[in-house]
């Protein structure tokens, strides 16, 4: 997309909708339907995710122009900037780049990853502010799965969750509720969430938009099926995924069209796990081993969906996603925090399995699923 800016002078065929201030002195006409120009041929090779800033005078020279990216979980990066590194984000008050730092820093402050993840939004707000702010995420996630449990109508690729729900709640009304109830609940769960991304409605990004089942699901699998759960837990899960997230962003991606769904969903899995194995009471080394394993078998993961619509195979993966990533937090909690893989050996190894990865793989619709299933 290119953003267009010209000079014009009071004899102007164009009437703008509105002005640019520069410097609260100039000012320069803008007019959406003019000025802003969606185009579909051309493609970066940095990344897709492009806008391009272009400013004209009365002349129609080119002033100035900038070409932006976002490059994924709330990141921008200007071109040209790739080679230094810089990437536009705020600083925290406690700095750790690794999972090994981040265990480093909890050793030497004698707390939990929540509790330097807590520590790093308060450089920012107040304790008040970011509990409040933190429960408000917690309530859109659960009311994002009510609301999606309870949806009809049709997509192109079916709603499941209301139905999967209601033979949920009857077997449990039974007398011989099923066995794999807690896990087909999770799967609901994520279901919910994705078909009401895919509808348009509201969810939480977390870390994206096409992931944004996992992290919701876990926490209410936390929430419904732990004993002992609260809202200090849920808060602690929140903060702790945050924490994690954070590591894989910075060194590797939780960009599909990047690296592909591994950078999605199995993103999402580590940071899931990583939460309820921290609200489940781990240490820092069994949460760090519960990322791990959980972002190890989504390696490799592609990014094809169907008929380009977040539908086929995206929300079943979500549901997949958020099973691993519980099965993950107990396979870590049953040992002690010791493990061969760190998760920043297995963040660099998704990193460099994106690099590998054949671009029609990475969120473009042109292999795999895509082109096999051609209709959904």
């Amino acid at each position: 997309m290119s953003i267009r800016t010209r000079r014009t002078d009071a004899s102007s065929i164009f009437r703008p909708i509105s002005v640019l201030s520069f410097h609260a002195v100039e000012k320069i006409p803008f007019e959406l339907g003019r000025d802003v120009v969606f185009d579909k041929s051309r493609v970066f090779e940095r990344h897709p995710n492009a806008i391009q800033f272009e400013a004209f005078d009365s002349e129609d020279r080119v002033l100035a122009s900038e070409v932006w990216f976002s490059i994924g979980g709330g990141f921008i990066e200007r071109l040209g900037d790739e080679a230094t590194g810089e990437v536009f984000r705020s600083e925290p008050g406690f700095e750790f780049r690794s999972s090994e730092q981040l265990l480093a820093v909890c050793r030497n402050h004698a707390c939990m990853i929540s509790d330097i993840a807590m520590a790093n939004e308060l450089a920012r707000r107040t304790e008040s502010e970011t509990i409040s702010e933190i429960d408000r995420i917690l309530a859109v996630m659960m009311t994002c799965i009510d609301r999606g449990l309870t949806q009809v109508g049709e997509l192109p690729g079916g709603l499941r969750a209301a139905d999967l729900y209601r033979r949920l709640q009857g077997e449990r009304a039974s007398n011989v509720p099923a066995s794999s109830q807690p896990f087909e609940h999770i799967s609901a769960f994520a279901i919910a969430v994705n078909e009401e991304n895919a509808s348009g409605g509201r969810v939480v990004t977390a870390p994206t938009n096409g992931a944004a089942g996992v992290v919701p699901s876990v926490l209410r699998y936390y929430r419904y099926f732990c004993v002992g759960a609260d809202q200090p837990g849920m808060r602690a899960f929140l903060l702790t995924a945050s924490a994690i997230g954070s590591i894989i962003k910075r060194n590797a991606s939780i960009s599909g069209a990047e690296v592909g769904c591994q950078g999605e969903v199995g993103s999402a899995a580590a940071m899931a796990s990583a939460g309820l194995a921290a609200a489940l009471g781990g240490t820092n080394e069994q949460i760090e081993n519960a990322a791990e394993i959980a972002i190890e078998h989504h390696l490799g993961m592609t990014c094809d969906p169907v008929a380009g619509l977040v539908q086929i195979p995206c929300i079943e993966r979500n549901a997949f996603g958020a099973v691993k990533a519980v099965n993950a937090a107990y396979l870590a909690l049953a040992g002690d925090g010791t493990h061969r893989v760190s998760l920043d050996q297995v963040i660099e190894t998704m990193r460099q399995t994106g690099a590998d990865m054949h671009d029609k793989y990475r969120e473009t619709s042109r292999g795999g699923l895509a082109v096999n299933v051609p209709e959904c």
